[in-house]
C-alpha cells in the first residue's frame, strides 16, 4: 500500500518537518509569474495573497516569494521569468494561461509550474500543476468500478478541449461505449441528443404500443393505455451512465436536452467533471443526483474563509491551488537535502495538500480526487 505523506502544515497543525536543515540565512526564494495588471489581474493579486498566506501558514522566514507581473503576455511573461532567472530562482509558480507557455522551454535553469490543466508538459521545465482531465478520469473511473457500472457514454463538446478528453480517456483507460462530440448551439444540440438517446425510436414504440392495446381485446387495456400515456417513451437506452464533459450553461443545456428525451438521473448515473462546487448546480434539482471529481470541499471551504478573514474578500480556484504549491515545493526541498534543483520532480512522489493528493512522478503532477454528488440541493461526499 502506498504511503501518503501528510504535510503537517495543511493539516493546521505547526509545521515543524526539517526545519534545522535550512541554513538560517539562505534563502528559498519562489518565484510567481501572474497577471498583476490589466483584465486578469484580479485572478494575479489572489494567488499572490493565497501564496503568502501559505508562507505565513509555514512560518519559516528563509522563504522569499518573488512575484512578477505577465499582463496575461507571452512576451512579456518571457520578459518577467528572464527577470526571476537573473535573480538564481529555480522554481516558479504560474504562468497561469497556457498560450503564456510558450517562449519559456527556452530557459532550462527554471522549473516553471504552470496553473494550466493540459494533460501533456509543454516542455521538459514546464510541469502543469492545474487538476487535468486524467486525474477527473481516474476518479470517476474509480466510481464506475465501485458501482460496477458497465455501459459507458461520453458527451463531450466541439471544442479544443475535446482532444484533452480524448487523451484522458486513452490515458486512464477508462472504459466507455462511445464518446459523442456534440455542436454546443443549444438549436443544434438538443436533435444530436435525440439521436444519441434514439428518442425517436423510443417515441415511436410508445405510440405503436398504444396503437396495439386500443385494437386489442386484452381485459385491462384501458388501464394500462391510460399509464403509457402519462409516458413519453417506451424502452431503455443503450447505456447506464453519462459523463458529460461541459461546465455552467452549457452543461445544464446538455442535462437539459437529456431530460427532454427522457433520460433521467433517477435511473441512470450524470456525471460530470469538476465543477468546484458551482452553487447554481444545487438548484437544477431535476437534474439531481449529478455526480462529479474535485478537490476536498472541507478544505476548500476552510482555505475560503481563511482567505476572507484576512483579505475580506472571496479567492478563486487557482488561488486554492497555488497555497498548496508552495507547500509541496517547501517539502521536496527539505526531501532533497535542502537543495533546490530540477531533480525534485522527478523522484515518486505523495503529497497530501489542502486539494487532495498530489502525485509527483517524471515531472509530471496528478491529482488524486474526492467524488461527490448533488443531491437534494446539497453536496455529498461519496469518497
Amino acid at each position: 500500500m502506498k504511503k501518503i505523506i501528510k504535510i503537517i502544515l495543511f493539516l493546521g497543525l505547526t509545521f515543524t518537518v526539517g526545519i534545522g536543515k535550512i541554513v538560517a540565512n539562505e534563502k528559498i526564494k519562489i518565484g510567481l509569474l501572474v497577471p498583476l495588471t490589466g483584465k486578469n489581474s484580479e485572478i494575479g493579486q489572489s494567488i499572490v495573497k493565497s501564496v503568502r498566506l501559505a508562507v505565513n501558514k509555514i512560518n519559516n522566514l528563509s522563504i522569499e516569494i518573488v512575484p512578477k507581473d505577465t499582463k496575461s503576455s507571452p512576451e512579456i511573461t518571457l520578459r518577467a521569468a528572464k527577470e526571476l532567472a537573473d535573480l538564481d530562482i529555480k522554481i516558479v509558480i504560474g504562468p497561469v494561461f497556457n498560450e503564456n507557455l510558450i517562449y519559456l522551454d527556452k530557459l532550462n535553469n527554471i522549473t516553471f509550474l504552470a496553473l494550466t490543466n493540459k494533460n501533456d508538459n509543454f516542455s521538459k521545465n514546464i510541469i502543469n500543476a492545474g487538476i487535468n482531465a486524467t486525474s477527473q478520469l481516474n476518479a470517476i473511473k474509480k466510481f464506475i468500478e465501485l458501482n460496477e457500472i458497465k455501459k459507458t457514454i461520453f458527451l463531450t463538446p466541439d471544442i479544443d478541449f475535446k482532444n484533452e478528453i480524448q487523451k484522458a480517456i486513452s490515458i486512464s483507460k477508462i472504459k466507455i461505449l462511445e464518446n459523442y462530440i456534440y455542436n454546443t448551439d443549444p438549436t443544434k444540440l438538443t436533435k444530436q441528443i435525440e439521436k444519441i438517446t434514439g428518442y425517436e425510436i423510443r417515441k415511436q414504440n410508445l405510440e405503436d404500443e398504444i396503437t396495439r392495446l386500443e385494437k386489442s381485446n386484452q381485459n385491462n387495456k384501458e388501464r394500462l393505455i391510460e399509464k403509457l400515456k402519462k409516458r413519453d417513451t417506451l424502452g431503455d437506452v443503450n447505456f447506464d451512465s453519462v459523463i458529460i464533459s461541459d461546465f455552467d450553461e452549457s452543461l445544464k443545456s446538455v442535462t437539459t436536452s437529456l431530460l427532454y428525451t427522457d433520460v433521467s438521473p433517477k435511473n441512470k448515473y450524470f456525471i460530470t467533471l469538476n465543477q468546484w462546487f458551482d452553487e447554481s448546480l444545487l438548484k437544477e434539482t431535476s437534474s439531481q443526483p449529478l455526480y462529479f471529481p474535485s478537490a476536498n470541499k472541507k478544505n476548500y471551504d476552510n482555505f475560503s474563509t481563511e482567505y476572507f478573514e484576512s483579505y475580506n474578500k472571496y479567492p478563486n480556484q487557482l488561488s486554492f491551488l497555488s497555497y498548496d504549491l508552495v507547500g509541496l515545493i517547501y517539502y521536496l526541498i527539505l526531501q532533497n537535502d535542502s537543495i533546490i534543483d530540477q531533480k525534485i520532480f522527478t523522484k515518486k512522489t505523495l503529497f497530501k495538500g489542502k486539494v487532495g493528493i498530489f502525485e509527483i512522478k517524471n515531472n509530471k503532477i496528478s491529482h488524486i480526487l474526492n467524488f461527490y454528488k448533488v443531491e437534494n440541493e446539497k453536496f455529498k461526499k461519496i469518497f
